[in-house]
């Protein structure tokens, strides 16, 4: 039970990466501010954030199972928190899917929208009306870049990314109004085991109703230049985890917030030609064309970021 003073700060996807991290450091809070609540879908993956929250469990920290993808799990949630009281939800669960859209299945497509995008959707429902009754709250979204600018072979996550941004860019114009605040964090590629995995899996699979050309540029043209991405450009769970925390405690809190200053340029390219033919051929380009100079470009891009770029973004440091 949270102690006077300290905000009720429930989390969805706790069990590893980003949602563990924020869970860890909030529960941390040297002020002790927060009374944080960690959810995930199966409470036997808890021990890993146990470990990781160490004297904190059981005191700052606290555990729930929640399904995103179910009305009642939600429900049934948000009725166990004492009066329903809720000062700060931090939506991170989250499932991704990566290759020829040809070769995924409707029903693949189908379960990655019911998480990311109706899974947000129904924690944002169940808490909105006692913060709106309060005239008080914030709700966080742990987006995407993808939810800004497409990426190729990423084209159903990237949709559910956009959806989501779409849906939390109409809602904040009306909670504005009853003094609750929505939030967008926005992180490039994070190195996470979830991500590390599914990069090794998607090497290995066989691409069924996808032509050979199309096998081939996903395996042996995205894949590579993907990995120098990662490894030029990559944050961690911990770095994401300081981004959300300056969120939270920010007295104006800001709608979108980039954790990577680098991919700052990227997102302004696609807002400076309103026919979106500079961002699309620029990225055809870097990806079948310049291919082999990935990794120069990304070191180029890393120069180009300046100070001005950087305070577009949400540092954690």
């Amino acid at each position: 039970m949270a102690s006077s003073g300290q905000k009720v700060l429930l989390i969805t996807g706790c069990s590893s990466g980003i949602g563990l991290r924020i869970a860890v450091l909030l529960a941390k809070d040297e002020k002790k501010r927060y009374h944080v609540i960690a959810t995930m879908r199966d409470l036997k993956k808890k021990d890993k954030l146990v470990e990781a929250a160490g004297d904190a469990y059981g005191k700052t920290l606290m555990l729930l199972p929640l399904d995103v993808c179910s009305d009642e799990s939600v429900k049934q949630c948000i009725n166990s928190v004492k009066d329903r009281h809720i000062d700060i939800l931090i939506n991170n669960a989250g499932v991704g899917l990566l290759g020829p859209v040809e070769s995924i299945c409707m029903e693949d497509m189908k379960r990655v929208f019911e998480t990311n995008f109706f899974g947000v959707v129904r924690m944002i429902k169940e808490v909105m009306p006692d913060m709106k009754k309060r005239r008080a709250g914030h709700i966080v979204v742990m987006s995407s870049v993808m939810g800004l600018q497409g990426v190729v072979f990423n084209d159903v996550y990237t949709a559910s990314k956009f959806a989501m941004e779409g849906f939390c860019e109409s809602m904040a114009v009306q909670l504005l109004k009853f003094n609750v605040h929505l939030s967008m964090i926005e992180p490039g590629p994070v190195h996470t085991e979830f991500e590390t995995k599914m990069m090794e899996d998607v090497a290995k699979m066989e691409y069924p109703g996808a032509d050979a050309d199309t096998v081939r540029y996903f395996k042996d043209v995205y894949l590579p230049s993907s990995k120098d991405i990662f490894e030029a450009m990559g944050q961690t769970p911990e770095d994401i985890a300081k981004c959300t925390k300056k969120v939270i405690e920010s007295r104006n809190p800001r709608f979108r917030n980039l954790t990577n200053s680098l991919y700052t340029p990227i997102v302004a390219m696609k807002y400076a030609d309103e026919t979106g033919g500079l961002s699309v051929n620029t990225f055809y380009n870097l990806l079948f064309n310049f291919g082999p100079l990935m990794h120069i470009t990304m070191s180029i891009l890393k120069c180009l970021t300046c100070s001005c770029l950087r305070r577009r973004t949400i540092s954690p440091n």
